[in-house]
């Protein structure tokens, strides 16, 4: 079977953790999600945080799908009407706003998205929804959720069950998977058009989808790229991800 030219391949947009992560060159952990977009056929294009909104614009019209990666920082909790939780860590302004504009392009555009840990909770907030704050403050849950990635513990993994006749469902082949965990916030309220697909047993949501038409938009708290290297299913939300971006190839380029 003859391999896709680099031109061919779908172009999926991945913007960068945090801008201070660019800034200073810390690229090990979107690496993560680079590797998992050329293992599933597509060509990742790393997005600056410190773009125009102009020069994202004309970025975004050169893209087939768009990849919202996990991130240290987290939501304003003023954009969903909310005080800050003492919990609740910096936001990061340009990768709010760099978020928004892909959702907003992707989501006018009929565009494939997938999202990831904070690129779930961007994606609700964008949409209307809101968030819990703190996973182990207001839910009290024996789940441990809130993995630190830097502490050197293992890697804390949980089930979760997944809608049956969902998109995500059928992705995996199954209504229940086995992922890893590395958040203290989560979904609380969903935002338009998004439903509620999977849940841990403690009710924290673990995954939504798009309802309102037939684009692919998935969005999960876990992190599947860290498992892409090994696991099925991990594989296969890249995978979709990546194929449903080559029926949608964008006609411009820069």
């Amino acid at each position: 079977m003859s391999r896709m030219s680099p031109e061919a391949k779908p172009r999926i947009g991945v913007p960068y953790r945090t801008r201070k992560e660019e800034l200073t060159g810390e690229f090990g952990k979107l690496e993560t999600y680079i590797r998992a977009v050329n293992a599933a056929g597509g060509a990742p294009v790393p997005i600056s945080l410190g773009l125009s909104p102009q020069h994202l614009d004309r970025i975004a019209w050169t893209l087939d799908g768009v990849l919202l990666t996990g991130s240290p920082a987290d939501v304003d909790p003023s954009l969903f009407g909310a005080a800050k939780h003492p919990e609740t860590a910096e936001a990061d302004a340009d990768r709010q706003r760099t978020d928004f504009a892909l959702i907003e392009h992707a989501l006018s555009e009929h565009k494939p998205l997938l999202a990831i840990c904070y690129g779930i909770q961007s994606l609700n907030v964008f949409l209307g929804g809101t968030l819990v704050q703190d996973i182990p403050d207001e839910m009290r849950t024996q789940i441990q959720h809130d993995w630190d990635s830097d502490a050197g513990e293992p890697e804390a993994f949980h089930p979760v069950r997944l809608e049956p006749g969902s998109s995500l469902a059928r992705t995996a082949g199954a209504t229940e998977a086995v992922v890893n965990s590395s958040h203290h916030q989560s979904v609380l309220e969903p935002g338009r058009d998004l439903r509620v697909v999977s849940r841990a047993a403690d009710g924290v949501i673990e995954a939504v989808e798009w309802a309102n038409d037939g684009n692919r938009v998935t969005a999960v708290q876990w992190h599947p790229e860290r498992m892409a290297e090994t696991d099925p299913f991990a594989q296969a939300l890249f995978r979709d991800l990546v194929t449903a971006a080559a029926t949608r190839k964008a006609p411009a380029r820069i």
